[in-house]
């Protein structure tokens, strides 16, 4: 079967979608007309741009059972969990780009996720540890700093957006710990989704060879700018079969300027609505020329997309007049609109369009998260719960509409545990009665009704069990 690999393989679904990149962002563009052109070289680009590109070592100590007697009845019997265990030092490899003359680095979060000890290593040999600056498993981007007093060798950041499918671009990393490694390739597509398990789905697709240990490489463009990050690959065995994906530039630089200003995390912006792709009957249904665009399905009240006159039924075709393909790439657009910034949204209804202004602001917490461990003799003993608001379903990964009572934790060995409960878990009704607030939650479960009758949701599907 084939699979998407980033450190390790991820199985995933292309979403088979021809973007178009706007005309307007499009550069002047030349093919060779001569065998002489044909025999250019890539080696002062190259020069250029290597220098920038650094080797990221991430370590972390892991605790495992000793497998000395691992699957033996009888040992584990009667040691079970008290078999020796031992402590093991698991080591990833990864690229990065150094993007600030300082020493400031951009790799991929999965990269250094979890790793208690990251090291850098320059073009030259040289290493230097490194602290992280800000990190994100969303995007799957992170920026690291390690102290120096020399200038160092940047990449700067294109315009990813200036990008056009059949660029020639260099893809540069250290494949398979072999050492840093050029290849060259084109852009393939543009705006690919549900490429990897995060919820980012707008990717630079390209057949320039990425393999395991690029992840974090630099995508180079002719100018000898960045335009992503290299970070997925489509792979049946593991290695490049000439379909790889890149985080775009524009979106690294956004992040970035997040990194400079010392935040804590990266937020995007609060739409406070639902979208679903545009199907080929949606658009004939709508008279809409293309299969393209993000339907709105349902609109949060009182949130920005109330308040900007978005309505169900609704399509966006376009966020500052640049195309939008499908949800996904509705989302990438107004992140690198930037939090705080006012995107004109290009909108289509019953064969008319017209521009609305959508306020781009933070998932705000509309009321008391309130979260409370719940004890007692109930079902919900273990259990610590909150009350949703957009903010805290922001935090959880949850869709921004959802409401109600949220399990956020669950106590190991608890009765809740033992039960099946999860978190992201919605306590929607217990008994027959609705659960608006923890309050309730915690009223109901010091009662002693002698069963118990519970409603969540859990993943958009209602579940329903009696537990007595």
């Amino acid at each position: 079967m084939p699979r998407f690999d980033c450190l390790k393989p991820v199985a995933v679904i292309i979403a088979l979608i021809a973007p178009v990149a706007s005309p307007a962002l499009a550069q002047d563009k030349a093919v060779p007309k001569s065998q002489i052109e044909m025999q250019l070289s890539f080696a002062p680009l190259v020069k250029q741009a290597r220098g920038a590109v650094v080797n990221v070592y991430a370590e972390r100590l892991v605790q495992t059972r000793s497998s000395l007697f691992a699957g033996d009845p009888f040992f584990e019997q009667f040691f079970g969990q008290r078999m020796p265990n031992r402590t093991e030092k698991q080591s990833s490899l990864g690229s990065g780009v150094i993007v600030e003359a300082d020493g400031v680095v951009v790799t991929n979060n999965h990269v250094i996720d979890g790793a208690d000890d990251i090291k850098v290593a320059l073009a030259d040999g040289r290493e230097f540890p490194v602290k992280v600056v800000l990190k994100d498993d969303r995007l799957d981007l992170a920026v690291l700093k390690f102290e120096t007093n020399e200038v160092m060798p940047t990449l700067p950041i294109g315009n990813s957006d200036a990008t056009e499918v059949g660029d020639l671009v260099l893809a540069i990393g250290n494949p398979f710990g072999v050492g840093q490694t050029v290849t060259s390739g084109i852009v393939s597509a543009l705006a690919r989704n549900q490429v990897t398990e995060g919820d980012f789905g707008f990717f630079i697709q390209t057949d320039a060879a990425i393999n395991p240990g690029n992840s974090g490489g630099a995508l180079v463009n002719m100018n000898g700018e960045l335009i992503g990050i290299n970070t997925a690959i489509f792979s049946r065995g593991g290695g490049s079969n000439g379909v790889g994906f890149a985080i775009p530039a524009n979106l690294v630089r956004v992040f970035l300027d997040a990194a400079d200003r010392g935040e804590a995390s990266f937020e995007r912006p609060y739409v406070g609505a639902s979208f679903e792709p545009v199907t080929s009957d949606v658009a004939e249904a709508l008279g809409l020329q293309t299969v393209r665009g993000a339907l709105v399905v349902s609109v949060v009240e009182g949130g920005p997309a109330e308040k900007a006159g978005l309505k169900p039924g609704q399509v966006v075709t376009a966020v500052n007049g640049v195309p939008v393909e499908h949800p996904d790439a509705l989302g990438y657009r107004l992140t690198t609109a930037g939090l705080g910034k006012v995107a004109e949204l290009t909108i289509q209804q019953d064969g008319k369009q017209e521009a609305i202004p959508l306020q781009l602001a933070s998932a705000p917490e509309t009321r008391p998260r309130d979260i409370q461990l719940i004890e007692g003799r109930s079902p919900f003993a273990g259990l610590r719960a909150g009350n949703l608001s957009p903010r805290l379903a922001y935090e959880l990964k949850m869709p921004s509409e959802v409401t109600g009572v949220v399990v956020t934790e669950v106590i190991r060995g608890s009765p809740a545990a033992r039960l099946g409960f999860a978190p992201r878990d919605i306590v929607v009704a217990v008994n027959g009665e609705p659960i608006t607030s923890v309050d309730d939650l915690q009223t109901m479960s010091e009662s002693d009704p002698g069963f118990w009758r519970v409603e969540i949701e859990r993943g958009g599907q209602r579940i329903r069990q009696i537990f007595r």
